[in-house]
């Protein structure tokens, strides 16, 4: 194949150029002002660093641009712009599409030229959030339409995987919500069902796949709904199941407050390498095989040239992504007011989420992986036919280049833990005491208006979190 050396040369100059503005650092490492700002509970600089990057609203990173500013918004109390954003970020999800130039851009260099392709929990917990803005304005019929696309949503995901679904293809928390906010609206009926489906999820799925268990306030809400439809024979099985008596407490004169605490950050990307040794077959066809993992990928590099293009090298070393885990500085917290203490349930682990469900579709990222490094190698082969120097530069960029994507959403919580309060009418006062292992603990004071037979939602955000770390998840 016969190739301009000059063009050659514009190419390298191109790439080189395109390398030096992605660079090598980590996604965490770029964005560590805006990561400072929200981490400090700074939401006037966050907002600030958000308006002085509009432009990425237009960009490759628009995704992460539009969840960034709808949370920052939320946390603001601004509902109604928080969803301007979080619409524009479910907009991207439905009609994303694979641009072909980038695609091919990505082959020779990295994929994080590529526009972001949001990891399926980040997807779904767009759905959360909105529906967390609603229920802030007090449009629960709007609620319930995002926690009902959260689960339509991952199995539209999950039927196109083939054989290789992931682990999270049901999300019990997105039923505990759609059980409390139909709840609220007295639709007993629809609460029962959706309590019901989440019991269902946290025994068949949750516990041994994310370490979650069914929370108490589920089991609870289940007897009490259970007897309000009179359904008998359910509240006794229940019963049972539970080793609980339920005995019915009327709200009376009483309202009730529902608490949503979201727990410290989610994880950052980062990447790890693996060491695939090379094995030459005949008619240009490369096999890469890793002994360590027990698996191989074999790939057609065409012509004599693309298959020696391996030929001086025993081992090549290929980049993927992976999570590093922010611990929860808390691991418990109770809610105490009206002379009553409850405490809140772990009910969705959203690092366990996001960890596991990279692990799944890790075989797919490996195969990615492996083509990009392979079109680096072919196009690499042909330019040193022509050009030994070139060929060199080009060699150099292929080993510099070699990186994953280490972009997501990085104000995520890393969990949500909730529990149910009955509490007299009027203002009232109510605290939120969070703990961890060691001794230490926080009190905030929280103003509620709690009507007569009616709920009051409260989402409250813990910002501690510990330092980026490796974790093994299964």
């Amino acid at each position: 194949m016969k190739i301009c050396l000059s063009v050659l040369r514009t190419a390298f100059l191109l790439l080189s150029t395109i390398f030096l503005l992605t660079s090598c650092a980590t996604w965490y490492q770029k964005s560590q002002k805006f990561q400072a700002a929200v981490t400090t509970g700074n939401f006037k600089e966050a907002q600030k660093l958000i308006d002085k990057t509009r432009s990425e609203a237009e960009g490759k990173n628009r995704f992460l641009y539009f969840t960034n500013a709808g949370w920052v918004y939320q946390m603001t109390g601004r509902y109604d712009t928080s969803n301007y954003w979080l619409n524009r970020a479910d907009l991207y999800i439905e009609d994303y599409q694979k641009s072909y130039g980038a695609e091919a851009l990505a082959l020779v260099t990295n994929p994080e030229v590529k526009p972001y392709a949001p990891e399926d929990p980040e997807k779904v917990m767009v759905n959360y959030y909105k529906a967390i803005n609603y229920i802030e304005e007090g449009d629960m019929e709007s609620a319930l339409v995002e926690t009902r696309r959260i689960n339509i949503k991952l199995n539209e995901l999950n039927d196109k995987y083939g054989k290789r679904k992931n682990r999270y293809s049901n999300d019990a928390f997105a039923h505990v919500l759609m059980g409390l906010i139909y709840d609220a609206t007295n639709d007993y009926n629809n609460a029962f069902i959706a309590y019901r489906n989440a019991a269902l999820v946290y025994d068949s799925l949750y516990t041994k796949q994310f370490g979650v268990t069914m929370p108490e306030s589920l089991r609870q809400d289940l007897l009490r709904t259970s007897w309000l439809n009179g359904f008998n024979d359910e509240l006794d099985r229940f019963q049972n199941q539970f080793n609980m008596k339920y005995k019915h407490d009327p709200l009376g004169e009483r309202g009730q407050v529902v608490v949503l605490w979201e727990n410290g950050f989610g994880p950052v990307k980062d990447e790890w390498s693996i060491n695939f040794s090379i094995i030459h077959g005949g008619g240009g066809l490369v096999t890469f095989q890793s002994s360590e993992l027990g698996i191989s990928f074999p790939f057609f590099l065409g012509g004599k040239s693309s298959s020696t293009s391996f030929g001086d090298l025993d081992f090549v070393r290929v980049a993927f992504p992976k999570y590093l885990v922010r611990p929860p500085v808390f691991n418990a917290a109770t809610l105490s007011g009206g002379g009553l203490s409850k405490s809140l349930d772990k009910a969705q682990d959203v690092s366990a989420l996001l960890v596991k469900t990279l692990n799944d579709r890790m075989l797919r990222e490996m195969a990615n992986s492996l083509l990009r490094l392979a079109a680096k190698k072919s196009l690499e082969s042909v330019v040193r036919d022509q050009d030994k120097t070139v060929g060199a530069l080009f060699s150099i960029f292929n080993a510099v280049t070699e990186k994953s994507d280490t972009r997501n959403w990085q104000t995520l919580p890393a969990e949500i833990w909730y529990t149910r309060m009955m509490l007299p009418v009027g203002k009232q006062k109510i605290t939120l005491s969070t703990s961890s292992g060691g001794g230490y603990g926080k009190d905030y004071e929280i103003e509620v208006d709690i009507k007569k037979g009616k709920t009051t939602f409260v989402t409250f955000r813990s910002l501690e979190a510990g330092l980026p770390t490796s974790v093994s998840y299964k």
